[in-house]
């Protein structure tokens, strides 16, 4: 594992970056409401995908003074626009950077959203999108805009979330082979047993599918 400074504008933020062969794929995490690059459950993700031959960069999206105030207000981390330009910025970055040769956006929570407005701004960089009990509502009009193929990831005890999932679908291009699975019995954090390794397992599969010419 490298520890780097990923560049995201004017800022620079803690990453860290597990490199293979740069004929496969990295895959970018951006985690969710109020954590970090640490999250347990996109780290133990980001370890099945190695396992199976994926880079991986899991960055924080705010500065550490910035993640003090969202501790305070819990603003940030619904500035989507804001965790969408960065994780934008990121992506271009890696392609240059590590010469990637293809690069899929896993995101959680808010960072769905964010990884959703990311691949619609940079369609030719993002292959393949996954969210994992995701807002992809919180992407609003970018939602028509993606062409990378995504797949929703939801518990099948998760309900709210579930219903937010289904609505956003629909919003979405329907020729571009999007699809929404559902992880039966899991709650919102995928805490059941074995529930995580299968949205591991989903993962792979699908950037699989879509990264790997």
């Amino acid at each position: 594992m490298t520890a780097l400074a990923v560049p995201a504008g004017d800022v620079r933020l803690a990453g860290d970056l597990i490199e293979v062969p740069r004929e496969q794929a990295v895959i970018v995490f951006a985690h969710g409401s109020g954590s970090s690059r640490l999250s347990p459950r996109n780290r133990a993700v980001a370890e099945y995908l190695n396992g199976r031959g994926f880079g991986t960069l899991l960055f924080d999206l705010l500065t550490p003074e910035e993640e003090e105030v969202d501790a305070r207000t819990a603003r940030l981390r619904f500035d989507i626009g804001l965790l969408a330009r960065r994780l934008a910025e990121a992506t271009s970055w890696l392609r240059s950077a590590a010469d990637a040769p293809a690069v899929g956006l896993f995101g959680a929570s808010t960072g769905a959203a964010a990884a959703l407005v990311a691949a619609a701004r940079l369609p030719g960089d993002v292959a393949a999108v996954v969210s994992r009990g995701g807002r992809p509502d919180l992407a609003g009009p970018a939602l028509a805009e993606v062409r990378a193929p995504t797949l929703l990831i939801v518990g099948g005890q998760d309900v709210q979330v579930l219903g937010l999932n289904e609505q956003a679908l629909a919003g979405m291009d329907d020729t571009a082979g999007h699809r929404l699975t559902i992880v039966p019995g899991a709650g919102h954090l995928f805490e059941e047993p074995g529930a995580l390794e299968e949205v591991g397992r989903l993962s792979a599969e699908w950037f699989a599918e879509h990264t790997r010419r």
